[in-house]
């Protein structure tokens, strides 16, 4: 069980982390989402949750953290499709 919180703690860290690509909120919450998918479908896969309930729960997670974090606090530089 400690492995598994430790887990879920180092992926919310990061994607809260990596959910700064863009400048904008829009730009912000879509990277955040998708970054939030890909990381809570590993989570679900590692913890023994469904892969897409871990990615339903990660793109949400990702998608609100990208929205309301501050761009000139967490500026990760340029997203990629600029």
């Amino acid at each position: 069980m400690k492995l598994k919180g430790l887990t879920i703690a180092v992926a919310t860290v990061a994607m809260v982390g990596l959910a700064g690509c863009g400048t904008k909120p829009g730009e912000r919450t879509v990277s955040g989402a998708g970054i939030g998918a890909g990381a809570g479908a590993v989570i679900g896969a590692l913890t023994g949750v469904s892969i897409l309930n871990g990615a339903l729960l990660g793109a949400a997670a990702g998608g609100a953290a990208g929205l309301i974090s501050d761009p000139n606090k967490v500026n990760l530089g340029k997203p990629a499709w600029e």
